[in-house]
């Protein structure tokens, strides 16, 4: 194995019951094809399980932190995938994001663990990059209308601030409106595993 991949365990857990979202929401009849913009990728290791998994799209994985793009390009290199890039250096707080077009975004785990400043420009640079109809999916812990979902919530939520007063679980009710702002939808929410949800929320602005 290659030294520089890291394989969190929530990634290693959370992989299949994402899976299981992306192959129905980007399913060939769906979206034929075109470029899944992954923003804020970590390790790698949903970037490799995903393009693998949907071998009609093209994965591009980004990450501002090198360490991190060091171990995506490992994930790249091993698996061998056409359809798989090497990552790109991108934050979204950044005016102008490297890579101005694409098909569908995913963001795993980024907006509890960042200022609400990066959820703001998640969703600036999704209606930027984005046409009408298309996706972008954010997965990870929610609260839904004051509702933590559940004491494990409440904990995370109270060590992240913790960790950084910046930081914390969102609230659906916050981000819906945001997205508004920005020619987005919320058009699905999904319970998963772990008290956590994916987010879907849909172009509508030309």
């Amino acid at each position: 194995m290659n030294d520089l991949k890291q394989i969190p365990p929530a990634s290693v857990r959370n992989t299949p019951p994402l899976l299981e979202v992306l192959t129905r929401i980007f399913a060939p009849a769906r979206l034929q094809r075109g470029t899944v913009l992954e923003i804020a990728s970590g390790s790698g290791y949903h970037a490799s399980a995903f393009a693998a998994a949907l071998p009609h799209l093209t994965w591009q994985p980004t990450d501002p932190d090198e360490d991190a793009r060091h171990s995506i390009a490992a994930y790249v290199t091993d698996a061998g995938l056409v359809n798989l890039r090497l990552p790109i250096a991108l934050d979204v707080r950044d005016a102008g994001w490297p890579v101005r077009t694409a098909e569908a975004i995913v963001c795993i785990n980024m907006i509890h663990i960042s200022p609400w400043a990066a959820t703001v420009a998640l969703f600036e640079g999704a209606g930027r990059t984005l046409s009408h109809g298309q996706t972008l999916l954010t997965y990870g812990p929610y609260a839904i209308d004051g509702d933590f979902q559940a004491q494990s919530n409440i904990d995370f939520h109270q060590s992240l601030r913790t960790r950084n007063p910046e930081w914390g679980i969102r609230d659906v009710s916050e981000i819906a409106p945001l997205a508004n702002a920005h020619g987005l939808v919320l058009s699905e929410r999904i319970a998963m595993p772990a008290n956590n949800h994916a987010l879907i929320f849909t172009m509508e602005s030309q």
